[in-house]
């Protein structure tokens, strides 16, 4: 797959089945255009190749952490220092589109970070309806518009899933897709995606600021519409914002399903959490078995807290480490340590961020004008209840993952 990944230079994106995708099968006229004017870079033309033993490597490690997460002792670890938001029962939810991104090495795989609200998902689906086989050595590797379809049934019955699980017996009847300042964001073609799939599979749904929810009289309202569920784009994880003062009151008077919510943040999320995940001391003390133990160990960068005892340590060790903000999302404030300044150093101290040992990511090489151009790429794996909905690859060029660098964004993975 090396090979594959530094040789072959096919293309796999159809633009006109991309543009069909986006304005009829999926999303709504003009959508197309907004995308390409709004975010050029969301689409690779690319795949990126994997071997049928990263999968397997990714599920192993994905499937450790679940189990660790989802066990009394991890719960009380982590629980009882968090936030009081954090500890408030959810009613059941598990939390929507949990992401675990990878780097992967020639035979080995390094889970980066997790996160509780990826993004994405639906821009694979429309990924995925737009490929072609470049030759017929990977025709039996393309996405197909059923497995496009399949993926999209399944986000709607994950949806209607955590409302089920929050106790309700009656149908899911309506969402409300929340960011700050939702036409704002880069992803927000694919909040207009979830609204229409949504629609289209009988829920109401509406895209809105927090501070556009008003919580009366036990029932949290979108205009004139009651809210069922929120589906939580937000980087708030905690609801602390003013405007999420109306959600915040709905959640914790258990009158509206939140997804995700601080609580799936808190277990999943916050890159201490990764600090616990590779420490053998900590592992015994959850007595976690010595299998899985194993596997977080050889799957998950080792990652540490950086605080003043070991700082000098961890300056000296720099160029082989990664430093990340516990709380932060989207590679904001985060630094290879090779790039790291003093006046940058002195800001990590102070903050509260993770130094993880440096794991290159993948590479993709593809045609330039003169010479090859090499891409990175990450893998993020799209996972409910512990189970992998989809894989897609980001392919980027810089520190980290950003959807700005021409021939970069969302790829499709081919594996076998």
């Amino acid at each position: 797959m090396k090979a594959l990944n530094q040789q072959c230079y096919c293309l796999s994106l159809d633009e006109a089945a991309l543009g069909q995708a986006l304005e009829t099968e999926l999303g709504e006229r003009g959508l197309y255009q907004m995308t390409r004017e709004r975010c050029p870079y969301l689409f690779s033309a690319q795949p990126v190749f994997v071997t049928s033993d990263h999968i397997r490597q990714m599920n192993a490690v994905i499937g450790a952490v679940e189990t660790v997460v989802n066990s009394g002792q991890w719960r009380q670890r982590v629980l009882d220092s968090a936030p009081a938001i954090a500890r408030h029962d959810p009613g059941g939810a598990r939390g929507v589109f949990m992401g675990y991104d990878f780097h992967v090495g020639a035979d080995s795989v390094g889970l980066i970070e997790i996160n509780t609200n990826a993004g994405g998902a639906l821009l694979n689906a429309v990924l995925a309806r737009a490929q072609r086989a470049c030759c017929p050595e990977v025709a039996e590797l393309v996405a197909t518009a059923k497995t496009a379809l399949q993926l999209e049934q399944a986000i709607v019955a994950m949806f209607r899933r955590e409302w089920q699980l929050s106790g309700h017996d009656r149908p899911l009847r309506s969402i409300a897709i929340v960011d700050a300042d939702p036409p704002a964001q880069y992803l927000y073609p694919e909040f207009i995606l979830f609204r229409q799939l949504f629609q289209r599979s009988g829920i109401d749904a509406v895209i809105v600021a927090p501070e556009q929810l008003q919580f009366s009289k036990g029932t949290l309202w979108a205009g004139p519409m009651s809210v069922d569920l929120v589906y939580n784009r937000m980087t708030d994880f905690l609801l602390e914002g003013s405007g999420a003062a109306a959600i915040r009151e709905a959640y914790l008077a258990n009158a509206v399903v939140l997804t995700p919510h601080p609580q799936s943040h808190a277990l999943y999320a916050n890159k201490r959490n990764l600090a616990l995940l590779t420490d053998p001391l900590e592992l015994d003390a959850l007595q976690i078995p010595d299998n899985l133990q194993q596997t977080l160990l050889q799957g998950i960068p080792r990652t540490e807290v950086v605080d003043p005892a070991n700082a000098a340590r961890l300056w000296a060790e720099r160029k082989r480490l990664f430093f990340k903000p516990a709380s932060g999302y989207g590679s904001k404030a985060a630094w290879r340590g090779d790039k790291i300044t003093r006046r940058v150093w002195d800001e990590v101290l102070a903050g509260n961020y993770v130094a993880q040992a440096l794991v290159p990511p993948g590479e993709r090489f593809a045609l330039g004008a003169t010479t090859p151009l090499v891409f990175k790429y990450d893998l993020r794996n799209y996972v409910y209840e512990g189970r992998v909905q989809w894989v897609a690859a980001r392919l980027y060029q810089g520190q980290t993952t950003n959807f700005r660098t021409p021939g970069g964004g969302f790829a499709p993975v081919y594996h076998g």
